[in-house]
């Protein structure tokens, strides 16, 4: 068991980047709540795992707060309304994961009511089970709203004997983004009191809250907060270098305790668990207010946006809807991303909804992606290497991923890559490496579906044939059976004549 978070000291992780923040033009206006959409495209599966059984069909009538689909173990979460109006009807519709795919979707027209199912909160939390907690928070839909979107439930629940803390991930360092800095900002409280709320959850005696050190209001609204809930004790504020990928869990434990999560384990073995700052706000409302997550913080901003600002949305809102609501586009936008410059995902439309790990809409012009030079072969610098934060050889993996070795590649930690960008973002060649590493990690993933598949066929066919045979058997051995019977004629006319002379018996009786 590794103490975590002894004093105050702050480490270094390898490689990262220091990049400019682009974060002031949105944090210059407080969080904003747009008008309603005329539609709402609610995601059946928002989170990492399966998604639940649909519980409303066309036509049907909801409230806000209630579960649009059923809750299963951990890995399905629900979902639930995030005003009230009728179900116009549940199709494919345009989403951000898989690139350019569809997603099936649940499209709500709102009457403008907002009409509320009961919100049943907790009674004296404080008091509550790990299992009550961890129960409540996976009924009201909660999944990590820092872009993984990991079940909530599925990284509380376990036997994790060693846990101490909780790290609320506040270090925001990718550019553009401030999401999660104007929810600090405005609702530092909330913060905190949904961090005590998912370390009672997690059996954990402490909560640490990673901030950048450029964040100063950030910083004093947060110690003003827990000041006035008395948590001082129980709650540290830590500042980290604004150093990008510190914003990675990895990355982040690391900075905080020095050591490093194994290559095959979790951060419980090293006795923390991270969550991002805007699940432990959801967590409070789910807790304190009976209220499931149906809404999120979204970051709107770039050199294509004519009025960037953060706007508190209803999960289900187009992006469309949030761009027209911060003025609309300035100029033409060459690249519309979910997320940062550096890990984010091009979209092909603007009218994919907002999810709840959706953090940024980011409109870049042709000024920012048009390339200053073309691609060209890879000249075994070295800079990828030194600027990893995973360790890893980036440049091998291209090549490997290139000439469709994947197995290989496998075997060079391909899994590890986080996809930060930082590698392609030093290459003096103009590489696409996250595009290659993608591409192989995507390609790995398929290949172990179909050797799955295969197996599972391979199990059927030996089944089936091990069934026919049995059959074939059975038969065999019903044919002897009659056969030996026939060879045997004398007997067979006896057991004909006995039972000849017991009826000729039971008529005289």
């Amino acid at each position: 068991m590794v103490e975590a978070l002894p004093g105050d000291r702050i480490h270094a992780f390898p490689g990262g980047l220091k990049l400019r923040h682009h974060k002031a033009v949105a944090c210059e206006h407080p969080v904003k709540r747009p008008a309603l959409p005329d539609r709402l495209y609610i995601q059946i599966l928002q989170h990492q795992g399966e998604s639940g059984e649909l519980l409303v069909t066309d036509g049907d009538r909801v409230r806000a707060g209630q579960a649009l689909t059923s809750a299963g173990d951990d890995f399905i979460v629900p979902e639930h309304a995030p005003t009230s109006g009728t179900i116009e009807t549940i199709t494919d519709h345009p989403a951000a994961f898989p690139p350019g795919g569809t997603q099936r979707a649940i499209v709500l027209v709102p009457d403008g009511r907002d009409e509320w199912v009961e919100c049943r909160p907790v009674a004296d939390w404080h008091n509550a089970s790990p299992g009550t907690l961890i129960d409540h928070l996976h009924q009201s839909g909660l999944a990590g709203m820092g872009g993984a979107m990991f079940p909530t439930a599925a990284k509380l629940r376990g036997d994790w004997p060693q846990l101490r803390t909780v790290i609320l991930n506040g270090a925001e360092c990718e550019p553009w983004i401030a999401c999660d800095e104007m929810l600090m900002r405005e609702r530092a409280q909330d913060v905190i009191e949904g961090g005590l709320i998912l370390a009672r959850a997690a059996g954990a005696e402490r909560v640490v809250i990673a901030i950048e050190d450029r964040m100063g209001v950030v910083d004093d609204r947060l110690r003003a907060a827990r000041q006035a809930l008395g948590a001082e004790d129980s709650v540290r504020i830590r500042k980290v270098f604004t150093v990008y990928p510190e914003g990675g869990e990895r990355q982040l434990i690391q900075a905080l305790t020095g050591r490093e999560v194994p290559h095959d384990g979790l951060p419980q073995d090293l006795g923390v668990v991270v969550h991002n700052v805007a699940t432990a706000a959801a967590a409070r409302d789910a807790v304190l207010e009976g209220r499931p997550l149906i809404e999120r913080i979204v970051t709107v901003t770039g050199p294509g946006i004519a009025q960037p600002r953060n706007f508190l949305t209803l999960i289900g809102t187009p992006f469309s809807h949030l761009v027209d609501s911060a003025g609309g586009y300035a100029e033409p936008v060459s690249r519309l991303i979910l997320g940062g410059p550096m890990s984010g995902t091009a979209l092909a439309s603007d009218a994919i909804p907002v999810t709840k790990g959706s953090n940024c809409i980011l409109a870049l012009t042709e000024r920012e992606t048009a390339p200053t030079q073309p691609t060209m072969p890879c000249i075994n610098c070295g800079e990828c290497v030194r600027v990893c934060p995973a360790r890893l050889l980036p440049q091998t993996l291209f090549r490997l991923i290139e000439a469709e070795n994947l197995d290989a590649a496998a075997d060079y930690d391909l899994s590890d890559c986080i996809e930060c960008g930082c590698c392609a973002a030093v290459c003096p060649s103009h590489i696409p490496l996250v595009d290659y590493y993608r591409h192989g990690k995507d390609e790995l993933v398929r290949r172990r579906l179909d050797r799955r598949r295969a197996a599972l066929a391979k199990r059927r066919y030996e089944a089936r044939e091990e069934r026919l045979a049995r059959q074939k058997a059975e038969r065999q051995a019903r044919r002897k059976a009659r056969e030996e019977k026939l060879k045997r004629p004398e007997k067979a006319q006896d057991e004909i004549q006995a039972a000849i002379e017991r009826a000729k018996q039971n008529k005289k009786t």
